[in-house]
């Protein structure tokens, strides 16, 4: 085994893992080494613009690798083949592949190796179900940004992952927009950890995790931890 790598376990460990963790992107040290053990139902993850939370993402979801440590992810849900991880993206635009909603949340489904027309009978009565059964058609370029981005988060939910990487999912969605979101946040059935400058959001949740410079600079109960960094930006601009 290499000295950075990201490795899989069995089905029996369903902790996404990090053991002392480096990650270095360019000259600048994204993450520096970090060790976690994200086995919250609900996590929030907070800090400034570059202290490494969408980093932290990358590295979970595998679209970077460590320079040192490494990364632990659970496998699939008994039963299924459909990938642990799945991660919405801050911009949606740099999500979405397709030109209709169906299209797109037909991609998630590829794991089950089904036929186009059986994707989409399956997306069709997905969004039926969900009350949105004429979202299927829409061209994506004909949806605002809101609506765009809920197409993401639908694509999650549709995909069986077993935890959810939610990149600033609140910042293109206007006030019942958030709410939504919030609402089926609490509700879906996932792990899901919510990196969010809105700290409302996530400072009910049971864990937040606060990056600053690519550390760990606080980890505990939402509610103590966001107002230590409301506490720490208070005392800069003083």
């Amino acid at each position: 085994m290499s000295a950075a790598s990201i490795q899989h376990t069995t089905h029996q460990s369903t902790a996404i893992t990090l053991d002392q963790v480096t990650l270095v992107r360019g000259s600048t040290v994204a993450l520096r080494d970090v060790s976690l053990t994200l086995d919250t139902p609900r996590i929030g993850l907070i800090g400034d613009n570059g202290a490494g939370k969408s980093s932290l993402f990358r590295l979970i979801s595998g679209l970077d690798q460590p320079q040192s440590g490494q990364v632990r992810i659970p496998s699939s849900e008994p039963g299924t083949t459909a990938p642990a991880i799945g991660m919405m993206f801050q911009n949606s635009d740099e999500q979405i592949i397709f030109p209709t909603v169906e299209e797109e949340l037909a991609l998630s489904l590829r794991h089950l190796c089904l036929s186009r027309a059986e994707a989409q009978n399956h997306v069709r009565n997905w969004l039926s179900a969900r009350g949105l059964a004429d979202w299927a058609p829409h061209a994506i370029g004909s949806l605002s940004q809101g609506q765009r981005q809920h197409v993401c988060w639908l694509a999650l939910l549709i995909g069986s992952h077993r935890t959810l990487l939610l990149d600033e999912p609140f910042s293109s969605l206007d006030l019942p927009g958030q709410a939504l979101l919030r609402k089926e946040i609490a509700t879906a059935p996932q792990q899901i950890i919510v990196s969010t400058h809105v700290l409302e959001h996530v400072r009910h949740f049971e864990r937040v995790i606060w990056l600053d410079h690519g550390c760990v600079r606080a980890d505990g109960l939402g509610e103590t931890v966001c107002a230590q960094y409301e506490a720490d930006v208070a005392s800069r601009l003083a």
